[in-house]
């Protein structure tokens, strides 16, 4: 027994040699393409490995006569249950995975030993006469793979790196290579592969969200420019120009900015890394093409759509910046589309187009074209409103001011600059930004005279529709495309209003309110009473009542009748009219 202990302790010893041995063997000898090595400096020793075999680094002979003693002795039995309980104890320590270790030198070490233990089993099995049987050995091998699948489940679930995971799954294949050369069943590990390829995917997209983070941040948000027809020729080996305006001239500028065609390139670099981890997994082409065009529709509709709206919604991008990103998100999309086909080609099926299924991802592009455009409207109303802050109105005042106000010159100054800016994006898209600016601003108006507090005088109300004019002048000149006079519509309210207070058409708006001969139709009684009431008693005598026929010289009293018809209109008011001040 002396004989057959040393020999469990030698090949016990040199197991992770011999596994090691058995796995390079497979790797050089087949055809796997697994990770790139230099082998300039190693190609003697590999020549000398591919050339020996397990016996050559253990000697079998203690094994094969101390099998020949005890069956001389009729003692075969004892000796072959002494040989399977301490290979079974061994096989328990060799498929227990250190639970401190997560490197991946710990991995080559495990996958060796477990190799190497079963290629000495099956030597034994081969060249021994019933010493043990194929059946003893596929049960431990149903022991092994139960543990390595527990293994792998285990510690891959805390990789946090996308290389790690490609490694392990580079060194596991290799291994079922490896071992089914020696005929032993490796389709539950190949399953357990399948499912590590999803959390490849999900470290892949975590990582792509970084890049794609970084790409954003680094961008200048102004467009590419083209020095030489050279440098647009280099240009288009790796970005497609077709639905991109070419001028003869150079230098020129292409319409998007620097992150489109990077954002593009990673996103066919990512296609790249998800094929390439599916090869080697026994799927066929149109299986790896199915895999890889759903990581890829995640990555659009998760990783890259996130990256876009936290950009478009951050407070430090600029509205110029907002703008190129709306331009860029229309060349990126048109770029996307010819993501189908090039799937095709890297997994290898049918490149026909009219039977590729669509990547539906690539809506995301629209998705935050439409988010960048609302915030566009957003960020000039913030601007409008950070210009009106500075609004000082006086409303008596006692002369009127012929020149608008500096704030509002200073607005409409900067919104003409910024409405020039837009012309690059659609013609309904700068249509929008316009009107709803004006809309905007008109409310701003119509606000400030109805919610101001205080009362206010002719001269006042004059002063204000100084502002008001200049406004809708500013809206006529607009150069950008747009139905005659729509911009000037939104400033239609706040218009009206102004009028009839300066011609103080109390009976008519009276008489006509609701009916089509209204000369204020878009204007409510309600926010009228409330303006009124801030008219101080001496206007009323000036005239504020004069197309009023009643024998009551009571001008407060006949100021709350009017203000009272006037919340009377407007069935929506359930409570007492306001006061009138006195």
């Amino acid at each position: 027994m002396t004989d057959l202990r040393n020999f469990l302790e030698d090949v016990r010893a040199k197991s992770e040699k011999i596994g090691m041995l058995a796995m390079k063997q497979t790797q050089y000898r087949g055809s796997l393409d697994l990770s790139k090595r230099n082998t300039t400096d190693t190609s003697q020793k590999q020549a000398v490995d591919l050339d020996t075999s397990v016996q050559d680094m253990v000697d079998f002979s203690p094994i094969y006569r101390c099998m020949h003693i005890f069956t001389v002795l009729g003692e075969r039995e004892t000796f072959e249950g002494y040989y399977h309980r301490q290979r079974w104890h061994q096989a328990r320590l060799v498929l227990d995975f250190p639970s401190t270790q997560v490197s991946m030198q710990a991995y080559r070490s495990y996958f060796y030993q477990v190799a190497g233990f079963f290629v000495v089993e099956d030597t034994v099995l081969n060249t021994t006469q019933g010493l043990i049987t194929k059946h003893t050995v596929n049960e431990l091998w149903e022991l092994a793979v139960s543990k390595i699948a527990s293994a792998l489940r285990t510690h891959t679930s805390l990789f946090s790196e996308v290389q790690m995971v490609r490694s392990v799954k580079e060194l596991v294949v290799l291994f079922c290579e490896t071992l089914q050369s020696f005929d032993f069943q490796v389709s539950q590990l190949y399953d357990l592969l399948l499912e590590t390829r999803e959390q490849y995917s999900e470290l892949l997209m975590r990582t792509w969200y970084t890049v794609i983070k970084n790409i954003f941040a680094v961008d200048n948000y102004t467009p590419m420019r083209m020095e030489a027809e050279e440098d647009l020729q280099v240009f288009a080996r790796s970005f497609p120009l077709e639905d991109v305006a070419i001028e003869e001239s150079y230098p020129q500028d292409l319409p998007f900015s620097e992150f489109v065609p990077m954002v593009y390139g990673q996103i066919k670099e990512f296609i790249h890394k998800c094929a390439g981890f599916a090869e080697n997994l026994n799927l066929s082409h149109t299986e790896t093409d199915e895999m890889v065009r759903k990581s890829t529709n995640l990555l659009l509709t998760r990783t890259v759509a996130a990256c876009f709206s936290e950009l478009i919604h951050d407070d430090r991008l600029r509205l110029s910046q907002l703008v190129q990103l709306s331009v860029n998100t229309t060349y990126l999309e048109k770029a996307c589309e010819g993501l189908s086909s090039f799937i095709a080609n890297t997994t290898g099926v049918s490149s026909d187009t009219s039977m590729l299924p669509r990547i539906y991802g690539v809506s995301c592009f629209t998705d935050a074209r439409a988010d960048s455009e609302d915030q566009i409207y957003t960020r000039l109303q913030q601007r409008i409103d950070e210009f009106f802050e500075l609004s000082q109105y006086q409303w008596m005042s006692p002369e009127v001011q012929t020149a608008p106000s500096s704030h509002m010159d200073d607005l409409l100054a900067f919104l003409g600059s910024t409405f020039l800016s837009l012309t690059s994006l659609p013609d309904n898209v700068c249509m929008t930004a316009c009107m709803s600016s004006c809309k905007h601003i008109a409310r701003r108006l119509f606000d400030i005279m109805v919610t101001e507090e205080g009362p206010f005088n002719q001269n006042g109300l004059r002063s204000f529709a100084v502002d008001v004019k200049r406004c809708e002048e500013f809206a006529v000149s607009l150069p950008l495309k747009g139905i005659d006079g729509t911009y000037q519509l939104a400033f239609g309210p706040i218009r009206q209003m102004v009028d009839l207070f300066i011609n103080m058409d109390w009976s008519a708006y009276l008489a006509d309110y609701g009916t089509g001969k209204s000369r204020y139709p878009r204007v409510r009684p309600t926010p009228v009473a409330r303006v009124l009431c801030r008219f101080r008693e001496k206007e009323a005598k000036r005239g504020l009542l004069s197309g009023l026929r009643s024998g009551d010289r009571d001008r407060r009293r006949l100021l709350e009748t009017i203000v009272k018809r006037l919340w009377e209109l407007d069935p929506d008011n359930r409570g007492p009219p306001p006061v009138v001040l006195g």
